[in-house]
């Protein structure tokens, strides 16, 4: 059950984070301000969807990888702490900051500031997740061919 729902889980937390960054960095470059405090409203609310989605990746990959001692579980074990911590200590924070500025109509030097910490963090985590989702497909693939022959 547990192979399953990984992936699944893994795909809607980067999902979830690609929507938000592109989101946001659309909104901030074409949009009106209205247009970018109503992103930043639904960034928050979004948390509600990411927030589990990550805990889920992070107890499954746990889980799962937990005897395994190759280059590509290895490498999954080290970046998760990187995502987790820039999204708790960067993304969730930069999400209440930013949506209660923009909400308020103060799109000041900080909003900007912490807008492109954010910006950065997020692609962070993309990048990060995107090569976890690669080395996973690659042990899957090869977790199937080995059953195969």
């Amino acid at each position: 059950m547990l192979r399953k729902i990984h992936p699944i889980a893994g795909l809607i937390g980067f999902l979830t984070i690609l929507v938000f960054w592109t989101s946001t960095l659309y909104s901030e470059l074409f949009a009106t301000h209205a247009t970018v405090a109503a992103v930043k409203s639904m960034v928050l609310s979004g948390l509600l969807v990411l927030v589990p989605a990550m805990m889920i990746i992070g107890a499954s990959g746990m889980s799962l990888g937990r005897r395994r001692k190759d280059a590509q579980a290895i490498a999954k074990k080290k970046r998760m702490p990187i995502i987790a911590a820039n999204g708790l200590l960067i993304l969730v924070p930069a999400a209440f900051y930013l949506s209660g500025k923009a909400n308020a109509g103060s799109f000041d030097t900080s909003f900007y500031i912490v807008q492109i910490i954010e910006l950065i963090a997020g692609a962070t985590n993309l990048i990060l997740m995107g090569l976890s989702i690669r080395d996973g497909r690659a042990m899957s693939a090869r977790r199937r061919n080995a059953s195969k022959a």
